[in-house]
């Protein structure tokens, strides 16, 4: 398990890490293909492989992140989209405890995520999670996305941690490996990203279901 002892920074992904990812599964699957559907006159079999089809074409770039992207791809209003499914963006329920013990060690608590901004900010105005963290940052700052080299090269630039002492928890295995490739010292996977899909089998990181599991932390 994790050596509290050796980590002085915790690096948070945001969706699927510290909110559950239903809401953006439910959003970019459902919701959006059924409006393509809508605003381009198809079935809704042929929007969704549409749609799956351009994910596939950016996916792990800025650009699958980027809800300005979409917006001019796909001639949809993204932002008015996520408003009206805004009621199921929820925080995991283990995530204010544990948040709130890291604190209270002292560990210095960073935000990292390739969400947009808007989403950011929409999603902060819905849980107010950004009251345990000493920093927010979105990867579109920088332009480049979690599984960019570039990228952890200028945060850690940026925000001066030690990457042999910095903890990254993330639910995605692509970004941990991009993690791991830079040498974050400790890392650690979310096993169960969405409420509403079984936990995931994940043999590459040690991983975690609840994140109660880890307390105490010194």
């Amino acid at each position: 398990m994790l050596n509290w002892s050796n980590i002085d920074t915790v690096l948070l992904d945001m969706d699927g890490t510290l909110l559950d990812l239903h809401f953006d599964n439910h959003f970019f699957l459902d919701v959006v293909p059924k409006a393509h559907a809508k605003r381009q006159g198809l079935t809704l079999e042929a929007a969704r492989a549409d749609i799956l089809a351009r994910y596939e074409a950016v996916m792990g770039q800025i650009e699958w992140y980027c809800l300005d992207y979409w917006q001019e791809q796909l001639q949809l209003p993204i932002m008015e989209l996520k408003r009206e499914v805004q009621h199921l963006i929820s925080v995991r329920d283990d995530v204010p405890e544990f948040l709130d013990a890291l604190r209270k060690s002292g560990k210095q608590l960073i935000l990292l995520t390739n969400a947009h901004p808007n989403s950011l900010s929409l999603k902060i105005e819905r849980t107010q999670f950004d009251q345990y963290l000493d920093k927010l940052v979105s990867t579109h700052e920088y332009g480049v996305s979690k599984e960019s080299q570039e990228l952890w090269h200028q945060v850690e630039q940026d925000l001066g941690f030690d990457k042999s002492r910095t903890l990254f928890v993330d639910d995605s295995i692509s970004v941990l490996n991009a993690a791991k490739k830079f040498g974050i010292g400790h890392l650690l996977a979310v096993a169960n990203p969405d409420s509403q899909q079984p936990d995931r089998e994940i043999k590459e990181y040690l991983s975690v279901s609840d994140y109660r599991t880890l307390l105490p932390i010194y």
